[in-house]
């Protein structure tokens, strides 16, 4: 290597999981991301797909998410390992933000929390585009990290009068009930899934399931139904036979037909993804058009490079703004 390179290079910052903990209430993770996605229409940004890499002896995988923000002068990668060992499998992510200018890495964060944050703030943006504007019912299924990311992004976005959580594991789970609740006041926690959907305007799915969460006939009328990944392969919270009947959008048309579970799936009995109706790089452009509710509208993120980098640049100014 010819360490002549790296002379002068100021030492990126590090900052591990506490760190990143501590920054998080004053970062503004929907105003990144919206960025982000407007620099994506504009063709100020760049999203390569997502690649898998195999670990030899199925030791496990590794995802790497890429991105490039030519605005902002940064590219970077999120490396994601599913190493398995005895016991519970080792999932972690870690980002790098590296300098368009000098070629120099900037900052290497624990990804985790910051992954947790993008995804929710990613639903929330594609919920404040897509539901309508006078929607008062929304429901959670899921009582994860990311379920509670997903309640705390998208309260503000409506006028809700009911919020409804069912997880089932729940039911006998109080303190979880009391941090749900504690999130926000109206929160109130359902007994059963259908009793959650019914009458919803919005359906946030927000599950670790490899497999269907939500019966479609529990819903009374079209809403707003989101999605995100998991680690299963092919993983599908709603039935892919149901793509059809669905006004479908996307974080990126580009790339999350090719890794969405119920995207790959429904392609192979039919579905095209020539009907997503539009991404939310061409809904903060401008672009495609809001849902007709005529039936339900369906969102699905399968989580962007870009937008690790993005929030990770966010955090990357936030910290060098402290120092």
């Amino acid at each position: 290597m010819n360490e002549s390179l790296n002379r002068g290079a100021a030492a990126p910052i590090v900052v591990g999981e506490e760190g990143v903990r501590a920054a998080l209430p004053g970062l503004d993770v929907r105003g990144a991301l919206e960025r982000m996605f407007g620099a994506l229409a504009r063709g100020a940004a760049i999203q390569p797909p997502q690649t898998l890499t195999l670990f030899p002896q199925d030791a496990g995988d590794f995802i790497t998410y890429l991105g490039v923000l030519a605005e902002e002068n940064v590219f970077g990668a999120k490396l994601s390992p599913y190493i398995a060992v005895p016991g519970a499998p080792v999932i972690t992510a870690w980002t790098a933000l590296m300098s368009m200018r000098s070629g120099q890495p900037l900052m290497w964060c624990d990804a985790a929390l910051l992954t947790t944050e993008r995804t929710a703030g990613t639903t929330a943006l594609a919920v404040d585009y897509l539901a309508k504007k006078d929607s008062t019912r929304l429901a959670v299924i899921g009582s994860g990290a990311v379920a509670l990311a997903h309640l705390r992004h998208v309260a503000p976005f409506r006028a809700w009068e009911t919020i409804r959580v069912y997880s089932p594991s729940l039911a006998n789970d109080a303190a979880r009930q009391g941090d749900i609740r504690a999130i926000d006041p109206r929160v109130s926690i359902a007994r059963t899934s259908a009793e959650c959907v019914r009458d919803a305007d919005v359906v946030m799915l927000c599950t670790s399931s490899g497999t269907p969460v939500l019966d479609l006939g529990d819903l009374a009328k079209p809403a707003l139904i989101t999605s995100v990944s998991t680690n299963v392969a092919r993983a599908h919270e709603v039935d892919p036979a149901a793509l059809p009947s669905f006004d479908v959008y996307c974080d990126y048309r580009r790339t999350t037909p090719s890794s969405a579970g119920e995207m790959v799936i429904a392609s192979q009995t039919g579905w095209s993804p020539d009907a997503i109706r539009g991404d939310l790089a061409e809904l903060v452009g401008g672009t495609c058009g809001a849902p007709s509710y005529e039936r339900h509208a369906f969102f699905r993120s399968i989580g962007l490079g870009l937008e690790d980098v993005a929030v990770a640049h966010a955090l990357y100014l936030q910290l060098r703004g402290a120092a």
